[in-house]
């Protein structure tokens, strides 16, 4: 990395402008190359028979691509300084941009199997606001051994323990750690890592079916874009055959499990591209650092003190065979690129709860989201099964009646009355997964059915209460109390809980914050 020199009067605390790594000039083109091939194939074969004109008009894109990146090298800039990071780059718009480093509250490494190819990292800083792009800086590209020096300054609390400018020696990977960045080159304590067998746990996230469309469709795009008909292939055609000389309910089979077999499959290689080589680790700069990917790698770092609880989830699926998911509850994270603050993929419940307590500092998981509830009223249930009951007699109370009028819907009469047994059973699975805790230190919340879900809410971290209460709950003695805070969701809520355990919670919490009279 080149470093532009200073004048001889300048002060040492003053940083100079940097350029991003020269390697970026050939990470680029690779980046775009996978809309390039379909562009310069299609370009090749709708201008066959025009001579040279055809591989000119092919090569237009490259060249464009090429100049793009050597225009972005050349223009972009970069500087840590004492108490702001710059970045300013643009040929015909020129654009500067800043943020405050005391405003930084995430400095995570990104890196594609282009950037990894030349030893380089995307460095994408954040603060509370990085949903926008005032809130955030991407240095796309620089060497991993600076990503990781950037990483460690920025997230330091101490702005001026940092050296303002780094040196050639400094940033390269065998010359140690720096004196002045003491958490350099030790090792974190391990929380967790990834084991072979939560792999079972991958065909049942749901995320394969929603790939395989996605390529297919892609796929689907291209060789329509190239002029190729799949439809017309002799394989295709030979399955379709096969297909309609059987019975319907026997091709609805098949093409059940074929979506299965590809869903699941896909769920597989997402899994693993996502999660290979996951490691959880608790730094010594006293972050969580999680750090996951195959052929994209990427490092999420947590502050402790941003951290404001834990999540559980359990979606229905995972549910059925033990499995969860964790999330960080964390002020200044964009869900973008933490992906929500996940910080366990698809695993045991048991693992699930551990590394919750873990984030949270908690010896006993039964101390956070792993908590012993207290069960919500019988007039909680009777409302669960109201709403679930009501709208589905409604619907096979409108098949009967169709049934005569309509022939065709005779198979919908049997059909909705399965309904209220499933309404049933829902309701009651709601209600058994509905409660609360109020630990030491923490507000333990349960609520959801097809989701479950289990927070733990750090008490400091709440920062105001709503009372809320329908015709129906007041009928009933019962209210929703939401909890909130700055992190996450923005407030989570204890729902259907009786009127005097809600101020109860309140004043536990915040004492003397309701009125006494």
């Amino acid at each position: 990395m080149t470093v532009e020199p200073r004048s001889e009067g300048a002060e040492l605390t003053e940083a100079a402008w940097q350029r991003l790594d020269p390697r970026v000039l050939a990470v680029f083109p690779l980046r775009q190359a996978g809309a390039l091939i379909p562009v310069v194939v299609v370009l090749l074969i709708s201008g066959q028979g025009q001579g040279g004109w055809q591989l000119l008009a092919a090569l237009v894109p490259v060249l464009v691509v090429l100049g793009i990146g050597v225009t972005r090298w050349a223009t972009v800039r970069y500087r840590v300084g004492e108490e702001r990071v710059e970045l300013r780059g643009g040929l015909i718009h020129r654009e500067q941009r800043s943020l405050r480093r005391d405003r930084v509250r995430t400095v995570d490494l990104r890196a594609n199997p282009a950037h990894r190819i030349f030893g380089l990292t995307v460095v994408e800083i954040g603060t509370g606001s990085s949903s926008t792009k005032e809130g955030r800086l991407s240095l796309d590209a620089v060497p991993v051994a600076e990503g990781e020096r950037l990483r460690a300054r920025l997230l330091s609390r101490s702005p001026s323990a940092a050296p303002s400018t780094v040196s050639s020696a400094a940033t390269s990977p065998a010359a140690g750690p720096s004196r002045l960045d003491p958490t350099l080159g030790q090792r974190g304590i391990e929380v967790a890592r990834l084991h072979a067998s939560w792999l079972r746990y991958a065909p049942l996230t749901g995320s394969g079916l929603v790939a395989v469309g996605a390529i297919v469709g892609t796929a689907f795009r291209v060789a329509s874009d190239a002029g190729l008909d799949l439809t017309s292939w002799v394989t295709l055609q030979i399955a379709g055959d096969e297909l309609t000389a059987v019975p319907l309910w026997m091709e609805i089979a098949v093409l059940a499990v074929v979506v299965l077999v590809m869903a699941g499959l896909g769920s597989l290689v997402i899994y693993l591209e996502g999660w290979w080589g996951y490691r959880l680790t608790r730094e010594p700069d006293d972050t969580l650092r999680l750090r996951r990917g195959l052929l994209t790698t990427r490092s999420l770092s947590v502050e402790q003190g941003r951290m404001r609880g834990a999540e559980v989830a359990e979606p229905l699926l995972l549910r059925l065979v033990g499995g969860a998911r964790c999330a960080a509850i964390t002020t200044g994270l964009d869900a973008k690129t933490s992906n929500r603050g996940a910080l366990l993929p698809p695993a045991p419940i048991a693992e699930a709860h551990r590394v919750a307590a873990a984030a949270l500092q908690l010896t006993d998981p039964s101390s956070g989201t792993d908590a012993p509830l207290v069960r919500h009223p019988p007039a909680a249930l009777r409302r669960r099964l109201t709403r679930a009951l009501l709208p589905a007699a409604g619907i096979a109370l409108l098949a009967w009646g169709l049934h005569d009028a309509v022939p065709w819907l005779d198979w919908a009469w049997p059909g909705a009355l399965l309904l209220l047994p499933l309404a049933a059973l829902l309701a009651a699975d709601r209600y058994r997964n509905l409660g609360h805790a109020l630990r030491a230190d923490y507000l333990v919340i349960s609520q959801g059915s097809l989701i479950r879900r289990r927070v733990a809410l750090q008490r400091r971290g709440i920062i105001g209460w709503q009372l809320r209460q329908s015709q129906p709950q007041r009928w009933a003695g019962l209210a929703t109390l939401d909890a909130v805070t700055a992190a996450g969701a923005g407030h989570y809520s204890v729902v259907d809980v009786p009127l005097a355990r809600a101020v109860d919670l309140v004043d536990q919490v915040n004492p003397g914050l309701l009125p006494t009279s």
